[in-house]
């Protein structure tokens, strides 16, 4: 077994939740996916820090991370599987006190060539944000990378917002795929 597979079956054995849920876009799901669980375990961390590791050296990436908590155990995880680069967390809005700053982590470079993680993607909000701030402190965006995709339209705006490839490491179709709402084609 790969460590995508083994991904999925951590995400399935204990990420799944059935039942009604409000997401953070505020829309209304019959299912949640809380990735928590199953990469803060681990076989799941193990299995991400591979495939994160893998994707930041394929694109030639110098530093990983993301909106804060959402990113911060996928970024972690590549760290741990070896991966050369830098950790970087992104707060919602720069501190006010201390140094003020909006990118948590080391001091990454001009033009730093940073990978953008994140748990879920429903909308894409959250990432889009991160992206946003990963330019505006004058950094590049060499890919985006997410645990899960629920498959509800994140992956358009994400792609709009990144001009970089985007990967799902896994999909809702891959974790739920009996769920009432599936588009079948």
């Amino acid at each position: 077994m790969d460590a995508r597979e083994r991904l999925i079956e951590e995400l399935r054995a204990h990420a799944l939740i059935i039942g009604e849920v409000t997401l953070t876009s505020g829309a209304v799901a019959q299912y949640y996916v809380d990735s928590k669980r199953a990469i803060m375990l681990p076989v799941g961390f193990a299995a991400l820090g591979e495939l994160v590791a893998a994707k930041a050296a394929e694109l030639g990436a110098t530093a990983v991370g993301g909106m804060t908590m959402g990113a911060d155990p996928v970024a972690c995880s590549a760290l741990a599987a070896g991966a050369n680069v830098k950790l970087f967390f992104v707060r919602k809005e720069a501190k006010q006190h201390g140094l003020s700053r909006r990118i948590e982590g080391p001091l990454l470079d001009p033009g730093e060539r940073c990978l953008v993680v994140e748990d879920v993607v429903t909308s894409g909000g959250s990432t889009v944000r991160a992206i946003e701030a990963v330019r505006e402190g004058g950094h590049e965006v060499v890919g985006v990378v997410s645990v899960l995709d629920r498959l509800a339209g994140g992956a358009a705006a994400i792609e709009a917002a990144a001009d970089a490839p985007y990967t799902a490491l896994s999909t809702i179709d891959d974790v739920y795929p009996d769920r009432s709402d599936r588009e079948l084609t």
